[in-house]
């Protein structure tokens, strides 16, 4: 059989390309797939960039971490003894084992550690480079993170605290309104105190059977020296619970003397950081005793000359820091002056023996308190003895003053008043506590 021969003609074939390329290009049913195909290389690599960025935020949440817990340990209360130094060198410790934990390293780390007097501030600022899995088809083969911290905390304050007790006579008055109404039941002249007479004026023999303070002895009555003392060790032990380090806080108890016939500022304990040592000392502290009744016209309570030789005993004060504490003097008393100021007196004279009885006057408590240091007054009412004849002429026509010139001996805050059945315990570690919350919020 013979082939087909088919022939084409030039004209033929251009035509029926020409059909083609029209169908073509008037066709739409292939756009979505080439517009994919073009956007394909900008979406996985906006897909990539996502992916790097997450991965980044969480490496910077571990650095974060990391510095956050090294600026910690720098102000924890483990390293406030410690130096600033020291605390600076175990923060960057405390980074560098956080970030091997996990499994990061820094490319650059600063932590400062400064002490001012009150405050330890920690501040740290790191940053670490994050290696890209999609963005480095684009020229980004890494990704620089950084994380900055802060931390600050109170650093301790020193304080040392001067208690002055007033022992004179008449802190022999019972303790409670029981006590006194016992004493007065006891006494041939219904007296409310127990003053320590320890000689009769006419016999010079020992008294220890007849003296008011030996029948409240014997009786079991309660004191108001008795209370006080108590209440001073009370102190040590709070003053003790409360230090945030060793040796915070050190304490001196003075009394006014142990006999009328020597009056003046007597050491109980010298200042000390063992304050187990001073509450034990603070154990020997009690009422003054007198030779016999009326002994020196009972002169026995000299405010100016005791407060004067405080002053002189409390060294210049300091800023609170270790080596440089602050000063307080905690001062404990009834408020009435009873000694020889024949000239000074501001009230009740006798002027044949230059007696004088007055409330305190606040000259001394200034001059302390021009000096910086801080006064604590704690105020056992003077009671108003109506049954007392001294009482009632020398004492009732000025007894309401006490209150304001203790109140004005005190630093502004530091003043309170106790009556016999409120607790004096109470009222000074209040002070104490009050004091010490001081030095947080005004240095």
């Amino acid at each position: 059989m013979a082939p087909v021969k088919v022939r084409f003609s030039l004209d033929i074939v251009t035509a029926s390309f020409s059909r083609l390329l029209a169908r073509f290009c008037a066709d739409r049913r292939g756009n979505i797939a080439i517009i994919f195909a073009l956007s394909l290389l900008p979406i996985l690599s906006f897909m990539g960039a996502a992916v790097d960025y997450s991965l980044a935020v969480r490496a910077q949440a571990k650095l974060m971490s990391a510095l956050d817990a090294a600026v910690l340990v720098a102000t924890a209360n483990t390293e406030i003894t410690r130096t600033a130094a020291a605390a600076q060198s175990d923060a960057q410790a405390m980074f560098t084992a956080q970030m091997s934990a996990y499994g990061m390293a820094s490319t650059s780390l600063t932590i400062t550690v400064t002490d001012s007097v009150t405050t330890r501030t920690a501040t740290g600022t790191a940053t670490a480079s994050v290696t890209t899995y999609f963005m480095g088809i684009l020229g980004y083969a890494t990704m620089t993170i950084s994380a900055s911290s802060s931390a600050a905390a109170s650093l301790p304050t020193y304080m040392d605290f001067y208690v002055l007790l007033d022992n004179s006579p008449s802190q022999g008055l019972g303790a409670t309104t029981a006590d006194m109404t016992a004493l007065q039941n006891a006494t041939s002249d219904s007296c409310a105190f127990a003053c320590h007479d320890t000689y009769t004026s006419s016999s010079k023999k020992t008294l220890q059977t007849k003296s008011y303070y030996s029948i409240a002895k014997k009786l079991g009555i309660t004191m108001r020296i008795d209370v006080v003392r108590d209440a001073t060790q009370s102190l040590t032990d709070t003053a003790a619970s409360s230090e945030l380090v060793s040796n915070q806080f050190r304490m001196a108890v003075y009394s006014m003397g142990s006999d009328c016939s020597s009056v003046g500022l007597t050491t109980i304990a010298a200042l000390s950081s063992s304050l187990s040592s001073v509450k034990t000392a603070v154990s020997s502290v009690d009422l003054m005793t007198i030779p016999y009744t009326n002994y020196n016209n009972d002169m026995c309570t000299d405010f100016d000359g005791i407060l004067s030789s405080m002053n002189k005993a409390i060294p210049t004060p300091g800023d609170g820091s270790s080596s440089s504490p602050q000063k307080w003097l905690f001062f404990v008393s009834d408020g009435v002056a009873d000694y020889y100021y024949p000239s000074t007196c501001t009230q009740t004279v006798i002027a044949s023996s230059g007696r004088c009885q007055e409330p305190l006057t606040t000259t001394i408590c200034d001059t302390i308190k021009a000096r910086g240091i801080k006064i604590a007054v704690l105020y056992t009412t003077y009671l108003a003895i109506t049954s007392n004849s001294w009482y009632t002429t020398y004492i009732a026509p000025w007894r309401s003053s006490i209150a304001t010139k203790m109140e004005a001996c005190a630093t502004s805050g530091y003043y309170y008043e106790v009556s016999s059945d409120s607790s004096i315990s109470s009222a000074l570690n209040a002070l104490f506590q009050k004091a010490v919350a001081s030095a947080h919020l005004t240095k």
